[in-house]
């Protein structure tokens, strides 16, 4: 496995484990459907949440969040609409990204909201 996929999968299990003690429980960890990919799906106060993971050793390069692009959030809001599809789902549905940086210390940030399905800013 390539660094970045190993990267990856640390900070996945990280983003389990902090949302599993913030009270979410985990439906679904990497759910793909041909090219869709969701990193985490899980339920929290009757919301379905698709969370982004996004990992980085350092932040030297920037943070970890700004590497979800609008091409990325496009395929999230697919992904989404397939797997409620799939499970026949109609309820409420949120998009949070998780941002995690190693070091020099572990920090984890939640944006929760944060983005909004055919909402442009501009």
């Amino acid at each position: 496995m390539a660094d970045h996929n190993e990267l990856g999968a640390i900070g996945e299990a990280i983003a389990v484990a902090f949302l599993e003690d913030k009270g979410y429980k985990i439906k679904a960890i990497n759910w793909k459907r041909r090219r869709l990919e969701v990193d985490i799906i899980a339920e929290h106060q009757s919301i379905l949440v698709f969370a982004e993971v996004k990992t980085r050793s350092t932040n030297r390069f920037g943070e970890p969040e700004e590497s979800v692009t609008d091409k990325k959030e496009k395929l999230l809001v697919e992904a989404a609409s397939a797997y409620c599809d799939e499970m026949d789902y109609e309820e409420e549905i949120r998009f949070d990204i998780i941002s995690i940086t190693l070091k020099p210390a572990l920090d984890i940030r939640h944006f929760e909201d944060a983005f909004f399905p055919g909402w442009d800013e501009g």
